[in-house]
């Protein structure tokens, strides 16, 4: 049955995907029809990304530069070009570690309540067993921590899977190439006093082996650009 919200939103998605060929089609099959577009941005993958996107339906960019926030601001530059620009971002992974039918519950706050952010925050009591590795586990205590000391924030999760509203996406100028996309975009909103909240999503473990948490080089990078946002912000 399709869903339908008041007003009718433009919702659209940016899906970042680097060699996700066995995942991409499943993961833009199961997102709701109240998304509008739904755009892949092939990071430079070498396997069959980019033609299973298509076949699925998706708008599929080519970012040749490695990195999470690069494919991130490629899909938002297409996005500011587009003559009718959208109300809502979700921003979502391509791996299917997360349940693409769940946006409905990640864009209601900001459709139903007017908050401006929302996180898709992997509960622990929703989390499939093995879904997230021990250094990821740790790295999103220790961020979530360290944002609530530093700036009484009440995250819990770096989660990537979000939704923003386009104009406050826009005023967060956001900047980062690599790792540190995440949790720049909740240190931005905290400093922006945008209305954030989470909720509860599910979270299975991933098709493929992650880039990030599943090499000791990706975890221990990663950790260095998500502290090292968290410590400049700490001084502005």
């Amino acid at each position: 049955m399709a869903i339908r919200f008041p007003n009718s939103p433009d919702i659209k998605v940016i899906i970042p995907a680097f060699n996700e060929a066995d995942s991409i089609a499943s993961v833009i099959n199961e997102i709701p029809d109240v998304v509008s577009e739904i755009i892949v941005v092939n990071n430079n993958s070498s396997d069959k990304t980019e033609s299973n996107a298509k076949a699925a339906g998706a708008t599929v960019l080519t970012e040749n530069r490695k990195g999470y926030g690069y494919a991130c601001l490629k899909g938002m530059d297409y996005v500011s070009k587009q003559s009718k620009l959208p109300d809502i971002i979700v921003f979502v992974d391509g791996d299917y570690s997360d349940y693409p039918e769940e946006l409905v519950k990640v864009v209601e706050p900001i459709i139903l309540h007017d908050y401006d952010f929302v996180i898709g925050a992997r509960a622990k009591r929703l989390r499939e067993d093995g879904s997230m590795t021990p250094q990821q586990i740790f790295g999103n205590w220790l961020a979530t921590f360290l944002m609530k000391l530093l700036f009484g924030a009440t995250f819990t999760d770096l989660g990537p899977f979000r939704a923003i509203s386009y104009d406050k996406l826009l005023s967060l100028n956001m900047e980062d190439k690599t790792y540190g996309w995440t949790v720049e975009m909740q240190l931005k909103a905290l400093k922006k006093k945008l209305a954030y909240t989470e909720v509860p999503v599910r979270y299975k473990k991933r098709i493929g082996v992650s880039k990030v948490s599943g090499t000791a080089k990706g975890s221990i990078f990663a950790g260095i650009k998500i502290l090292g946002w968290i410590f400049k912000y700490s001084i502005k």
